[in-house]
């Protein structure tokens, strides 16, 4: 099949090829009904921008990387699909990688990956830290992810974790449920969403008048499975068991349900499980998972249009952005 030339995608959508450089480039405004009519003959023709041609014309290439810790978990991966949505609608592509929270590859990253080709970078970081991402090599536009706090060294899209940490944990205390657990809690500098949902959590046990008791806060190496079940095997064995958990992550309160199924202690009836994220398995397991849900969509369009207006050469104090979240109460917490 012959290359799919700009005029094609034009001729098929009805306009010029002005509007539909204008669409794939996502540097001018273009009425949402043009651009939604431009992308529907993109894909059906299956054009694709000349990423060489247009470097060479405009310095500037359309590719973007996302940069996540871990692509095997489902929030990462929910996330990255998201992001590419956001970009593709925005005549962007996505390039994916994954750092495994590694400081230097998180530096790399940061650094443009000495890929001459990518305009701007997304990256959700744990261990790079404050002076190495302001010393980077090349300062290519950047705009952060995620939970580690820097101090305003580039854009940053988040949203309150402390807040939805503090909304999920009065959930669970409201029917009068007073040994509420936390499944999550961790140490170090790379801690930093353990620090903010463990924040959250004391302050929503403060308002409600019940004292913070360690032991129902077990440390966890990772925010797998297997950490959420080890953590409520530890939690069960108390004198005094808890009445709730609130795990971290998703798949901390699925390793929690099962060790629960495998004591034979009932959800919600002795024991309320409530997660973090919202990650589609939280709809499917049994019984369903009370959890956050970060509003992914909006997160990742927030963090895509930040990163094209410094692509397009905005100067301004870098700023943090909020996306929303909302509880979605399921029948882990709900007779």
């Amino acid at each position: 099949m012959d290359t799919v030339r700009l005029k094609d995608v034009a001729e098929h959508a009805g306009v010029s090829i002005k509007t539909v450089s204008n669409v794939v480039r996502g540097e001018v405004a273009v009425a949402p009904s043009t651009r939604e009519r431009v992308m529907r003959s993109v894909s059906e023709l299956g054009y694709r921008p000349n990423a060489s041609a247009r470097h060479l014309r405009t310095g500037r290439s359309g590719i973007v990387a996302l940069a996540l810790p871990e692509l095997s978990a489902p929030y990462f991966a929910e996330l990255a699909a998201a992001v590419i949505a956001a970009a593709k609608a925005r005549g962007c592509t996505v390039l994916i990688d994954e750092t495994g929270g590694d400081a230097a590859e998180e530096l790399r990253i940061a650094s443009g990956l000495g890929e001459p080709l990518i305009d701007g970078v997304l990256l959700s970081p744990l261990n790079l830290d404050q002076a190495a991402l302001l010393g980077r090599s090349r300062r290519v536009p950047l705009v952060l992810l995620g939970e580690r706090e820097y101090d305003l060294a580039a854009d940053h899209v988040l949203i309150d974790n402390v807040a939805a940490a503090r909304e999920v944990t009065a959930h669970l205390l409201a029917p009068g449920r007073r040994r509420v657990a936390a499944i999550g809690n961790q140490r170090g500098v790379a801690a930093a969403t353990a620090h903010q949902r463990m924040r959250g959590y004391q302050e929503a046990l403060y308002a409600a008048g019940v004292p913070f008791d360690p032991a129902l806060a077990p440390y966890v190496t990772a925010y797998h499975r297997a950490d959420g079940a080890h953590a409520m095997r530890a939690l069960l064995d108390l004198p005094e068991p808890p009445d709730a958990v609130f795990c971290f992550n998703d798949l901390l309160a699925a390793g929690a349900l099962r060790t629960a199924a495998d004591r034979g202690v009932a959800v919600p009836g002795r024991v309320a499980v409530a997660g973090f994220d919202d990650v589609e398995e939280a709809q499917y397991s049994v019984p369903s998972l009370t959890s956050i849900a970060p509003d992914k969509h909006e997160l990742a369009g927030l963090a895509v249009d930040a990163l094209l207006r410094r692509i397009g050469g905005d100067t301004s104090p870098a700023q943090v952005r909020h996306a929303g979240h909302r509880l979605v109460v399921r029948e882990s917490t709900t007779p």
